[in-house]
């Protein structure tokens, strides 16, 4: 899984037809079956379009995706979620994170051992204390799809934006930020814990929004740039720490 995690950042279009076949030169006898599940497990996807993958979980609705040639010219204009695979030494958790596009600022984040959506929900709901954006955009994932999440969005009358399925890129703010923290942080680190992964994870947020200049932003951070016409502060983005069995 460590080494299907490593590819998948590095090349997130590989399938597994791909990935069965890194894994084979790489010395592991697996066969397809096992990469296919080891995959799901960890909620990797290749970004390809794909048929018959539209379908919405029973009972959930799906949204269109309204950011196509739109300008993110402000903060809270837009926002977006996504979640990925945290290694440890022994195991794995999924973290969360919630970002405003137009700033690359973490407003929120979270871990959970499982893919639960109680901590994508906690996460959304951290957010909304600080502000509220006009549009979140998702992918169609069952947690983000969910009433339990998208009623708090509605209650709040903020537009709800999904991807096409297998279309990491309508969402490629935060796909860049998954590269980042996982070769800045996650790769560097042996985590032997959850809860050290949640201390380490929490020192490196603070750096990406409050120390870490970007080109995209002109080399200001993304905290002096979301808060630009706010009042000064030196708020992170600390999460509640959720950890849903």
């Amino acid at each position: 899984m460590r080494r299907l995690d490593e590819e998948y950042t590095r090349h997130p279009f590989f399938g597994v037809r791909r990935m069965h076949l890194f894994l084979t030169r790489q010395g592991y006898n697996v066969n397809p079956k096992r990469v296919r599940r080891l995959l799901r497990k960890m909620g990797l996807e290749a970004i390809y379009p794909k048929p018959h993958l539209s379908k919405p979980e029973p009972g959930h609705r799906i949204y269109p995706y309204l950011l196509r040639g739109l300008p993110i010219v402000r903060p809270n204009q837009v926002w977006g979620s996504d979640i990925t695979y945290i290694r440890l030494r022994h195991g794995f958790v999924y973290l969360v994170a919630i970002m405003d596009w137009f700033s690359r600022y973490v407003l929120a984040w979270e871990l959970s051992v499982s893919l639960d959506t109680s901590f994508c929900t906690a996460a959304l709901q951290w957010a909304l204390k600080m502000a509220r954006p006009d549009i979140f955009n998702t992918d169609q994932g069952v947690q983000f799809s969910s009433e339990a999440f998208t009623q708090l969005l509605l209650d709040l009358q903020v537009q709800i934006s999904m991807d096409g399925r297998g279309r990491a890129r309508d969402n490629i703010f935060v796909e860049r930020l998954w590269r980042t923290v996982k070769y800045e942080e996650v790769y560097l680190m042996d985590y032997t814990s959850v809860g050290e992964a949640f201390e380490s994870l929490s020192r490196y947020f603070r750096f990406y929004n409050c120390e870490r200049g970007h080109q995209s932003l002109g080399d200001n951070t993304p905290e002096a740039v979301y808060f630009s016409k706010k009042a000064p502060t030196h708020f992170a983005g600390k999460p509640a720490m959720v950890m849903i069995a």
